[in-house]
């Protein structure tokens, strides 16, 4: 089972229903258009470069809405944003900037403990940095592109997750797809969550190595893979697997759920297997001092062999980083395509985790830090049980920043989207190939800069914007309403 998602019988139907117009009406559309010889893109004689069906979707469906996805900003990701108007004379197949902005609330940056903007402690020092070491190396880690700031780097999230050691990259996709072949070839076997992201799955099929899946975030599962996978061994000759790695995420980040990683450990614990976890969302935005999923959950971190993260959500930045024992970093150093070859990651970049890492741990001299993991907490919860109260179908576990709203249906992604940003609100909307083709939703991403108010006016608007497009598949008891929207004018009175 690929999903864990439940779709209600009248929605579903309504939704195969509309995707099936779609579909009969784009292909009538093909028919029409594959008369007209001047409009045909591949040459005569070739084969098409784009894969069919993703190819149709694009013109078909993605072109007809594509004013709601990549939408320009004009400003920094913090809780209020710039975004760029667009407009379009053929229909959205191509879009053109007005040079005019739109002021809105951001709820879909991954900006979880607000240190994208300019910040009294990290933007001074990364400005300095920028002035003693320039914007890039210009050169890989192994050449010229390690300065000091690397080392520091290093050393502190080795540090800070509780590893003897750690390597940082550039990119946070290139720390997992240039990752995993380093650690496992033919002869092994990766044992991968069915809704691991795609880092990690082209990764997993650049290896080489035997790819199998278990049911999302089911322990249970991953236990029968792992016990006839063993008993099995390798296709055709039954040898013993040369290693076994199971990849898990800490937070998922189209589900918003956590990983049920201390049962995950027993299983591995059981069967002798590697477990390489994938913190992207989870470190620096759960637990009660920002360490990630283990802290949250309990976990000793001596029992991953390989966490991941990456500097592009909680700490403003960009890169990844790999931490593990000393062995496994100075192997990668010598093996991984990742430090060998790409660019090192900017100094300013690399100064910047440094400083929002040190305003975590309090080496700022304040409390910030605290503050910051605590209001992500707070908000995040909040809002999600807000987001329920009023009957949305949404995704995800107490304590995650990232909330899913379900939409379902084709209809009604470009109108939640567009409803939302006439009422300056910046939602993300995602669909397929990013979820399964039935499963659009809007993803909203929580900030510590988020105020009470801005939630307040978010959860205002969702919810008009709510019943406007039918996206409330679960309706609140009347009397549970009427207490909620005294409740929130009541707090309105108190901000005011």
């Amino acid at each position: 089972m690929v999903n864990m998602v439940t779709i209600p019988y009248f929605t579903a139907l309504t939704t195969y229903f509309s995707y099936g117009l779609l579909f009969v009406f784009g292909h009538m559309r093909d028919f029409f258009r594959s008369f007209c010889k001047s409009d045909q893109s591949t040459p005569e004689g070739y084969a098409p470069l784009c894969r069919d069906f993703e190819d149709f979707y694009t013109r078909r469906l993605y072109h007809r809405i594509q004013d709601c996805f990549n939408r320009p900003i004009a400003s920094a990701p913090d809780a209020w944003i710039d975004v760029t108007e667009r407009y379009s004379n053929d229909n959205n197949k191509t879009l053109f900037r007005t040079g005019k902005t739109h002021k809105c609330l951001n709820l879909g940056s991954y900006n979880y403990l607000g240190f994208a903007s300019a910040d009294e402690y990290c933007t001074p020092r990364v400005i300095e940095s920028l002035k003693k070491f320039s914007p890039s190396t210009c050169s890989s880690r192994v050449d010229a592109g390690t300065t000091v700031l690397h080392k520091e780097l290093e050393e502190l999230v080795a540090s800070f997750v509780g590893k003897p050691a750690a390597t940082v990259y550039g990119m946070g996709f290139a720390t997992n797809s240039t990752t995993l072949p380093a650690l496992i070839g033919k002869g092994g076997l990766i044992i991968s969550d069915s809704l691991n992201h795609s880092s990690i799955v082209a990764g997993a099929r650049a290896s080489g190595s035997r790819i199998t899946v278990f049911q999302h975030n089911t322990p249970s599962h991953l236990e029968e893979v792992l016990r006839e996978a063993i008993a099995e061994g390798q296709p055709r000759t039954h040898r013993p697997w040369k290693k076994i790695i199971v990849v898990v995420e800490g937070i998922y980040s189209m589900e918003g759920e956590l990983c049920k990683l201390p049962e995950i450990v027993a299983v591995c614990k059981k069967y002798k297997a590697y477990i390489y976890l994938d913190e992207a969302h989870s470190i620096g935005a759960v637990g009660k001092t920002g360490r990630g999923i283990c802290e949250l959950l309990g976990v000793d971190t001596s029992d991953i062999d390989i966490m991941m993260g990456t500097f592009t959500k909680s700490f403003g930045s960009c890169g990844g980083y790999i931490a593990g024992s000393k062995d496994l970093i100075k192997y990668l150093k010598a093996v991984s395509p990742g430090h060998l070859y790409a660019t090192a990651m900017s100094p300013p970049a690399v100064q910047q985790v440094i400083s929002a890492l040190n305003v975590i741990l309090g080496e700022d001299g304040s409390n910030r830090g605290a503050q910051k993991l605590a209001r992500i907490r707070e908000n995040s919860n909040f809002f999600r049980s807000e987001l329920q109260k009023m009957g949305c179908e949404v995704l995800g576990d107490h304590d995650s920043p990232v909330m899913p709203i379900m939409l379902y249906n084709p209809a009604k992604i470009p109108a939640f989207s567009r409803e939302c940003f006439k009422r300056n609100i910046a939602v993300v909307t995602v669909a397929f190939p990013a979820t399964p083709l039935l499963l659009s939703r809007a993803r909203i991403c929580l900030s510590a800069s988020h105020t009470k108010e801005d939630l307040l006016k978010a959860l205002e608007v969702i919810s008009e914007v709510g019943d406007m497009v039918h996206i409330k598949y679960f309706p609140r008891e009347p009397e549970k309403q009427l207490k909620e929207e005294q409740w929130q004018q009541n707090e309105r009175k108190k901000l005011s």
